[in-house]
């Protein structure tokens, strides 16, 4: 299933991704517990991939890497949608749960999960990152400091 649509909660965004997600993950950064009161459940897509009807608002912040965080919501209802990194305008993370369907995606890893309350509920079976993964195609790197 590559053609996934989702909305705001009051329905005055919609949007529509063409394409699958590269990958899918838990966040449990602090800015995702701020926004979520828990861990967030996102997809990275293309941007070029990701069509949206309607205006969204946006808050920017800097990230520990100082890289900027854009985060856009509905300015009506509020509900966050989408969050863009200066560092990789290529790429923009969609939150799960604005998909009509939901279940069409299953997370792939638990990042951040250094930052994740003690009381979260990690599954075992995912990937565990404890923070900042590797961007898409990165390699690790051995021996260098």
């Amino acid at each position: 299933m590559s053609d996934r649509s989702g909305s705001c909660l009051c329905g005055a965004v919609r949007y529509r991704i063409t394409v699958e997600p590269i990958f899918t993950r838990i966040c449990w950064c602090r800015d995702c517990q701020h926004i979520a009161g828990n861990g967030t459940v996102n997809l990275l897509v293309p941007t070029a991939a990701l069509e949206v009807d309607g205006a969204t608002g946006a808050y920017t912040s800097t990230a520990d890497s100082g890289n900027q965080v854009t985060r856009r919501f509905c300015p009506a209802c509020g509900c966050h949608l989408f969050a863009g990194n200066s560092a990789r305008p290529q790429l923009t993370v969609v939150r799960a749960g604005t998909l009509d369907d939901p279940s069409s995606i299953t997370p792939g890893a638990n990042i951040w999960a250094a930052s994740a309350p003690a009381w979260a509920c990690l599954d075992p079976h995912l990937e565990r990152v404890e923070r900042q993964p590797l961007p898409p195609g990165a390699q690790p790197t051995t021996g260098l400091r």
